[in-house]
Formats: C-alpha cells, structure tokens, sequence
C-alpha cells in the first residue's frame, strides 16, 4: 500500500488533489481513499490531506503518520509545520516550488528521501487557469515522477471533478507539469550517466 501526504494551505485544493489521486487511482483498476485533516477551516490556514493507494481493499483508516510521498502544494509551510515528519526512508518528496532544496534551506532535512523533485506549481497553474491553483499540476507531476498512476488517469480524475472549460485548462496544466518533471528527471539521469 502507498501513502501520501499532501500539506498546503486552506484554498490551494489540497482536498481536491487528495480525492482527484484517489479517482486517479481507481480509474486504473487500483483501490484507494482520500480524506483531509482540518486544523482552522479558513483560506490560508495549514491543511492536510491522506491518500492511499493499493492493489486489495484499504480497511484503514487514520490519517498516515508514515508516509511514503509528501507532496507539499505551499513551500511556506517547510519551515512551519513538520511536513517531513515520520516520511519513510526511500520516501518521495514533491514540492512546489521553482527552487530546489538547497534554495528551500532543506539540504540536509530529507536526505532519507530517493526522489526529490521540485515543480513550478504556481508558475504552471498562472498560465493555465489565470490563479496559482497548484492541485492539479502536482497530480501531473507526481504521475511522472512515480509512474503509479498515469497521465491520463490524472485527466479523466480532473475531467470527473471539474466542469469542462476548467477541467481542460487543469488538464493542460497537469500535462505541462508532466513534461516538466519527465524532462528534469531524464537530465538527472543523463547528468548521473557522465
């Protein structure tokens, strides 16, 4: 079974993205459930939101204090709220963000982590939708940097929570992102390969 943990603030769709995974996920024949944790229900408050994802029936149902990924939607909340806390050795860490960890102060927080990709969320969903919605977008970055789910069962989860002119322009967004972290992800093995 996978867990994740997603971590954003109140208004950035961290519910959304955790509930479009887990459609994600169904779509492609897998079980899976979603379900957020509130601390103050306002727009800007710290949110977070459990994922998981398996191949038999899910009968749990706390929230992951083990997580295998952490998507963080809001690098704000890297210095602010334990994001790392209890991540799994090997574990994958997705952040939005256009700095990489050395940039974010984290150099030598996630070294635990064997994936590590930053992803110009905000900067993507600007383009896109007009608003740094940055939910979507990580969904098209964490089906490339895990290859667990696919691109287009990321679309058809967007396509099943959005009207149609807002479905496509997250769906553009999410596929931008896909791109992104493909192509950082081949530079890092070509980069490895000299």
């Amino acid at each position: 079974m996978l867990q994740i943990r997603i971590h954003g603030r109140g208004g950035q769709g961290v519910v959304s993205a955790a509930e479009m995974l887990s459609i994600a996920a169904f779509e492609q024949g897998r079980y899976a459930q979603a379900f957020p944790s509130f601390g103050s229900e306002r727009t800007g408050a710290p949110v977070v939101a459990f994922c998981r994802i398996a191949d038999r029936e899910i009968r749990l149902r706390e929230p992951i204090l083990a997580p295998d990924v952490l998507i963080v939607q809001d690098p704000t909340l890297l210095h602010q709220v334990e994001v790392f806390q209890g991540l799994q050795p090997e574990g994958t860490v997705l952040i939005n963000s256009q700095r990489d960890c050395h940039a974010l102060g984290l150099a030598d927080l996630p070294q635990q982590a064997v994936r590590w990709c930053s992803v110009p969320a905000n900067a993507i969903a600007i383009r896109h939708l007009g608003r740094p919605l940055p939910n979507a977008v990580m969904l098209g970055a964490f089906a490339a940097l895990s290859s667990l789910i696919t691109l287009a069962s990321v679309a058809q989860a967007i396509r099943h929570k959005f009207s149609a002119k807002l479905a496509e322009a997250n769906v553009a967004a999410a596929t931008e992102a896909f791109e992104f972290v493909r192509q950082q992800t081949q530079a890092t093995v070509d980069a490895q390969a000299d």
